[in-house]
């Protein structure tokens, strides 16, 4: 301390501050902000673009635990619950699934859910590869 009554921080210890912030502050802004699950009681209903995934995934894990079969008719959803039964149309043509969820994606920016292989097929997105569509929780 100063004789007038004033600290001085040494330039170790500006520096030690500063890392320390910085790295707080890199740490908030990797940690990816989704909206809390959605509870199944009362409707949802949303609409935009699905994708599908398949062989690449079969087999593996899936966010809740079971492994992913791209022959089962379920999705990944960001916010629903696992569980949770959404029916998907398509509104190209028409035709409409229903899926469990059972992973968290996409993880594509503007999609809003990812379809296995069979969903996919059932609604005829395989070609096209993504397609506007609307949710609707079931259950």
């Amino acid at each position: 301390m100063k004789k007038n009554g004033t600290a001085r921080l040494n330039p170790e210890s500006i520096a030690v501050v500063l890392v320390l912030l910085l790295t707080a502050l890199a740490a908030t802004a990797c940690v990816k902000k989704r909206p809390p699950a959605v509870s199944p009681r009362g409707s949802f209903s949303q609409e935009g673009m699905a994708s599908w995934y398949g062989k690449k995934f079969q087999g593996r894990k899936t966010a809740s635990g079971e492994r992913f079969n791209m022959y089962d008719l379920t999705a990944a959803h960001p916010t629903l619950p696992f569980g949770s039964m959404v029916k998907v149309t398509n509104l190209g043509n028409g035709k409409s699934v229903v899926v469990r969820i059972n992973d968290r994606g996409p993880n594509t920016k503007g999609r809003i859910i990812d379809l296995s292989y069979a969903a996919a097929k059932k609604i005829d997105m395989i070609q096209a590869g993504t397609a506007r569509v609307r949710i609707e929780l079931i259950k």
